[in-house]
């Protein structure tokens, strides 16, 4: 089922993406089940948003995938998920502009997976994982890569306003089987790679990051990007496809 958050006629509503149609929800569906309205909006009419807004964070995996972490300068991947932050004010929705900060002198894409949290959840086993996820959407973890080499540190570089581009939608029955990652700029391919490149998987993210914070409702985890990350800029469209998701597209100004 993919869940679609989206502005009509000045309200912002949830529906199911049904073919060329919304089936409008009564509520939230994280929060309020999936009961509908009777109210079709035709997908046309519709401005997709941002499919959540992380209720506290963004949780974020750096070299996950070990093609990445060559790229990057090292030889060996984590022994255990890398984890950072963003803050929720980096959420953008498709379509939205990334803003390039005149801070920064180099700006490069991250295409990733993203996993949507849909409850309460604090010390889950890997085997307990899937109970605690509502869905998947895709982001592109935006990142100062300039200013990530000076501070030395990550939370600057990646949590500038508009550097967590995430939907367009969030599908809660998403098969790994198959699936892959593809991020292009201006049509032109990037990263490439099968979803099974991930060196720690979703269960293990989970598990191991629960073990640090509680995650909440609504949470977003980044899994990691794979190799091919580069520079955008002004004018730039970035489109990162996920099978299954769709595509994330936004531009960079």
């Amino acid at each position: 089922m993919k869940i679609a958050r989206f502005s009509h006629d000045g309200a912002i509503n949830f529906g199911i993406l049904d073919e060329t149609d919304l089936v409008v929800l009564a509520a939230d569906p994280m929060f309020g089940g999936f009961e509908t309205t009777g109210e079709r909006v035709p997908l046309a009419d519709a401005v997709l948003l941002a499919p959540v807004i992380p209720r506290s964070k963004v949780v974020c995996v750096g070299k996950n995938y070990a093609d990445h972490v060559k790229e990057m300068g090292g030889d060996e991947p984590p022994a255990e998920p890398l984890l950072f932050l963003k803050p929720n004010t980096s959420v953008i929705g498709p379509n939205d502009r990334i803003v390039l900060p005149a801070l920064s002198e180099r700006i490069e894409h991250e295409g990733e997976l993203a996993v949507v949290i849909g409850s309460v959840a604090r010390n889950v086993r890997p085997e307990d994982a899937e109970s605690v996820i509502f869905g998947y959407t895709i982001g592109n973890d935006v990142t100062a890569r300039d200013l990530q080499k000076k501070d030395g540190q990550w939370t600057r570089a990646k949590g500038f306003d508009t550097f967590c581009p995430l939907g367009p939608v969030i599908e809660t029955e998403f098969s790994f089987e198959g699936a892959t990652i593809e991020t292009r700029v201006n049509g032109d391919i990037r990263q490439q790679a099968p979803l099974s490149d991930m060196i720690h998987s979703v269960a293990d993210i989970i598990a191991y990051a629960s073990a640090v914070f509680t995650l909440l409702p609504g949470d977003v985890i980044l899994t990691g990007t794979p190799a091919g990350v580069g520079p955008i800029v002004s004018g730039d469209t970035v489109e990162v496809a996920v099978s299954g998701l769709g595509i994330l597209r936004n531009t960079a100004a």
